[in-house]
């Protein structure tokens, strides 16, 4: 495989598991020395660590639950004591919490609450903590959902409101940042293999329905998403920001 990302840096929130954790791995294939964060899956972040050395890179696993904004700083100030600088930042962590509709009265508002202080405060944290640090030509990705463009079922209004938050920062730090040719982009998966989908599940209408709904009748593979992730983290996407990437199987088309 081409080491086309040797020599970069790279901090992965929310390694420890699903998608983190194959982006990871994606990125320390193509060369790039790894740092994940994870809020509570020590053994697991641990685990994916090893992983990533035995492919040759240097890699840690930093504890940094993003729901504390005041988490962010240190956390940037130990990748950087730690590898010298920051290339890259995939924005990966996160929750989903759905399936009560907004006048549900059993819908848990501190639950949903923590669901923005989660996916949009402590995103925007750990962003504004890395912005000034980031090497010039670095590159910042955030992982959205097709949801929070298109919300093809009931249930789903503060996670796709969480989403379409991140997508509309990302375009504004696009802009911001453009001068120092880093690039801002933001990668919209739809239904996806990983521990939080099976969690919710339940809470969604038919599945069989939803996957009608897609042009292309399945969901998509982890390894899809976090190739389309590393080649917006590689040098073959420097004029390509403030865009949203959707792997959704063409739902909403």
């Amino acid at each position: 495989m081409s080491k086309i990302l040797k020599g970069k840096v790279a901090l992965v929130t929310g390694g420890s598991r699903g998608l983190g954790a194959a982006i990871a791995q994606t990125l320390a294939d193509q060369g790039a020395d790894v740092a994940i964060s994870y809020a509570a899956s020590g053994e697991k972040a641990e685990a994916v660590v090893e992983k990533l050395k035995a492919k040759g890179v240097r890699a840690i696993a930093i504890r940094a639950d993003q729901a504390d904004l005041t988490v962010a700083k240190p956390l940037i100030d130990k990748v950087i004591a730690e590898f010298g600088k920051l290339d890259i930042l995939v924005n990966n962590a996160g929750i989903a919490i759905q399936g009560h509709m907004v006048d549900d009265p059993e819908l848990d508002g501190d639950k949903y609450n923590r669901q923005w202080q989660v996916n949009v405060m402590g995103s925007i944290a750990i962003t504004r903590a890395a912005a000034p640090r980031l090497t010039d030509g670095g590159r910042i990705i955030f992982i959205g959902s097709r949801l929070g463009s298109v919300v093809p079922f009931p249930g789903v209004a503060d996670y796709a409101g969480t989403k379409w938050a991140l997508a509309g920062y990302a375009k504004g730090i696009a802009r911001d940042l453009g001068p120092r040719n880093i690039t801002v982009n933001v990668v919209q998966p739809g239904i996806m293999p990983t521990d939080m989908a099976a969690e919710v599940a339940g809470e969604l209408p038919n599945r069989d329905a939803i996957l009608d709904m897609h042009p292309i009748r399945r969901i998509a593979t982890l390894e899809e998403v976090a190739e389309t992730v590393c080649f917006l983290a590689g040098p073959h996407a420097g004029y390509i920001t403030g865009e949203a990437v959707n792997m959704a199987g063409g739902i909403g088309i």
